[in-house]
């Protein structure tokens, strides 16, 4: 379902009885090319218009969620999203006269399988280099999302530091701590993962030596048909003897091929956030770790000279989801 941006007149209809924003999310769907790359554009008949595929979030949808849904439907391309690039804010026009806010999130989505064809929606999907799509964009806000995007390299790496859901207190389990497993509330944390994570193309999980962590993420790892690597520098007691081994192990995990998932504790992530962060001059403030949430952490692939000791990555960004679904 796609929505006016914030020039057109048309009347938006489903506003928020609370008064809270109205929802939407959207993608830079791109493509490798013998140019470079290339991204896509859409063309909209109902207003005459070329802009990023996106769309307001259906009940119950994570942005990330709708972003794929969105790329599905408008472009009728599947997609691996890879990391969280802007939020746009405006206002648009109510059935009253009146304007309620948009709030629109943004994601890079690298192309899969499928084919465009003309829908109610979009008549004509064009796959444009950035140059080009720059110029043929009717919405400024566009360009900046293209802006956003273009900061970092396309070949950039992925992975997805999440912390384990929810297992119940410590003092009111009986046995070994290592195999304290997920509660009910953990349980539907892990399958809100289940839902979201896969978006991103996970290929490769590692876990820390606890049950609750290879709880987390084992629907994931069956979905793949592949096993959980077991990282113990990724536990609490592992992180906190070596610290700069686990950020380094962190690094040559990056480096592999496709996106990591890594499943690992309240006591090693944020340290282990902060360091890479530093290293990177990146300033990213408190790094929260709630039970449940995911960091999305992107490295750049030419940016870091490693002198032949590590691997050749640096932290180039990373975005913070709390707890999904709550």
């Amino acid at each position: 379902m796609t929505e006016d941006q914030p020039t057109s007149g048309e009347i938006d209809e489903r506003t928020d009885a609370a008064g809270e924003p109205i929802r939407a999310a959207g993608a830079v769907l791109w493509r490798p090319s013998a140019d470079g790359i290339e991204v896509a554009l859409v063309h909209r008949p109902r207003y005459d218009d070329w802009s990023l595929p996106k769309g307001k979030l259906d009940a119950g949808e994570l942005p990330a969620h709708a972003a794929a849904r969105e790329v599905a439907e408008e472009t009728g391309f599947s997609c691996v999203l890879s990391r969280f690039l802007t939020r746009v804010n405006y206002s648009v026009p109510e059935l009253d006269g009146s304007r309620a806010p948009k709030v629109v999130d943004y994601f890079s989505a690298r192309a899969h399988d499928g084919a465009f064809t003309r829908n109610s929606e979009v008549d004509e999907l064009r796959w444009l280099r950035m140059d080009q799509a720059r110029g043929l964009l009717s919405y400024p806000h566009d360009v900046g999302v293209l802006d956003a995007f273009d900061q970092l390299p396309v070949d950039s790496a992925t992975v997805l530091l999440v912390r384990h859901a929810k297992a119940g207190k410590r003092s009111e389990w009986a046995g070994d701590d290592v195999l304290r497993p997920l509660s009910r509330a953990g349980q539907r944390q892990r399958d809100a993962l289940h839902s979201l994570l896969p978006l991103f193309g996970p290929t490769r999980i590692y876990s820390a030596p606890r049950l609750r962590c290879e709880q987390t993420v084992a629907p994931i790892a069956a979905d793949l048909g592949i096993d959980i690597a077991i990282e113990p520098l990724f536990s609490e007691e592992g992180y906190l003897t070596d610290p700069a081994a686990a950020v380094d192990r962190m690094l040559r995990i990056a480096a592999g091929t496709g996106t990591a998932l890594v499943c690992s504790q309240g006591g090693a992530i944020p340290d282990l956030v902060t360091r890479l962060a530093d290293s990177a001059g990146l300033a990213l403030g408190e790094v929260a770790s709630r039970k449940g949430s995911v960091w999305t952490l992107t490295f750049s692939r030419d940016r870091y000279s490693s002198n032949g000791r590590g691997p050749a990555l640096r932290l180039a960004a990373a975005d913070y989801l709390a707890d999904p679904f709550g």
